[in-house]
């Protein structure tokens, strides 16, 4: 069997791969990409359904502390591959972005479709070779990377491997954790799996359950401990899950992991003061129900309504500022996390200490890039800002070393 010799081959076709080898390219490189399944970019496309967050436009102190005990690690190719570098790339595949009420930036297409197909054009016009259906085993007695495809076996001997597999969500769009035994059997530390902007899992009474499954909550402010997240969520039949749940989910599950469960406070009027709100309920009630009532003087829906009784039981306050206080704060107790079959993201994967910045300590010649590092970030274009960004750090890292 002939050996092929690139002068990098890239593992995994998804935003961190693709960018590693357009990196590598555009510095006069060979580059070979493999990806297992039968198309690229399949979780990006996916993301794409949403509207395909890019990014965020937030203040950059604040934009880096959202990859919390990881922030400091990623800092520097953050530095090096902006949000608004990753802004400016898009424009430069010609898909035009804005930048929503919220701060995050999009295409305007909003889908991802136009952006893949315009980036694999540009990849393929400079020589990059995309091998699919590829399948990684490891390596080989002689030390060359192993792949499976539908030819036969295939072996591949680069000057530099970068290493993109994604991580553990999403297994069926790619992304299931298999690369996990094959590092650590080479020496290098992975961290168990564990799901990240996931929803939980709450106790709600039949009848609440069979009535608002499915239906939003919208503007609301989330509390857990000194932390607060603004937006929207989603009744589950489960429990609850959505954006705003999604920005504390790391605190969430690591508390039920601890002890069983976790308190959310539910702020189901955020832009009212305890004060005004108290002062609205105190108007005379005449002979509506409580119901009609809440609906009047708070503007709260049917679901807002059944979910203050879920959390504070049937029998609600009579007092207007026993009440306003109910509305601004109802407790939620959240029993048990999703699995990561139902998660957006994935915290653990190989440990930031087992690399020499980019590079396997325990593999030289081999870099990782992208969500199959331990680190973890809220929905927001968080994700895959890193996942471009460690692309380009891994990219860049080869470049020097290659030199």
């Amino acid at each position: 069997m002939p050996v092929e010799k690139p002068d990098v081959a890239v593992v995994g076709g998804g935003p961190a791969g693709l960018m590693a080898a357009e990196v590598l390219s555009a510095a006069g490189l060979s580059v070979a990409v493999f990806e297992r399944m039968p198309t690229l970019g399949r979780k990006f496309l996916m993301a794409g359904r949403g509207g395909l967050n890019l990014t965020h436009s937030e203040d950059f102190e604040r934009f880096v502390g959202r990859y919390g005990a990881a922030s400091e690690r990623l800092r520097p190719m953050l530095e090096a591959f902006t949000p608004a570098d990753l802004t400016a790339w898009a424009e430069g595949l010609g898909q035009a972005t804005f930048v929503g009420s919220s701060g995050r930036v999009f295409p305007k297409a909003l889908k991802a479709s136009p952006l893949l197909r315009a980036w694999i054009a540009r990849l393929e016009a400079g020589g990059v070779a995309l091998n699919l259906r590829s399948t990684w085993t490891g390596w080989n007695g002689a030390g060359e990377l192993a792949f499976e495809t539908p030819e036969g076996p295939r072996a591949v001997r680069p000057r530099a491997t970068i290493l993109a597999l994604g991580g553990a969500s999403w297994a069926r769009l790619g992304s299931d954790g298999a690369w996990a035994p094959r590092l650590t059997a080479r020496g290098a530390a992975v961290a168990p799996f564990r799901p990240a902007n996931v929803g939980f899992d709450v106790a709600w009474t039949p009848m609440f359950r069979e009535r608002f499954a499915g239906t939003p909550l919208k503007n609301v402010a989330l509390g857990f401990e000194g932390r607060v997240s603004r937006g929207d969520a989603l009744v589950a039949g489960y429990g609850l899950e959505g954006g705003a749940v999604y920005a504390l989910s790391a605190a969430l599950r690591d508390a039920i992991d601890a002890r069983g469960r976790a308190t959310l406070e539910v702020d189901l009027r955020p832009d009212v003061s305890l004060a005004q709100l108290t002062a609205r309920l105190s108007r005379p009630r005449g002979g509506q129900s409580l119901s009609s009532w809440l609906r009047k003087a708070a503007h709260l829906s049917p679901v807002e309504i059944g979910l203050l009784r879920e959390a504070h039981g049937m029998a609600l306050p009579v007092a207007p500022d026993a009440l306003a206080a109910a509305i601004k704060a109802a407790p939620i107790v959240l029993i048990g996390t999703q699995g990561l079959e139902r998660a957006i993201s994935c915290a653990g994967g190989l440990a930031l200490e087992a690399l020499d910045g980019l590079e396997l300590k325990a593999a030289p010649g081999v870099f990782v890039a992208g969500e199959m590092l331990d680190w973890e970030a809220p929905t927001g274009g968080y994700l895959l800002q890193a996942c471009f960004a460690t692309g380009v750090a891994a990219a860049r890292a080869v470049v020097e070393r290659l030199a």
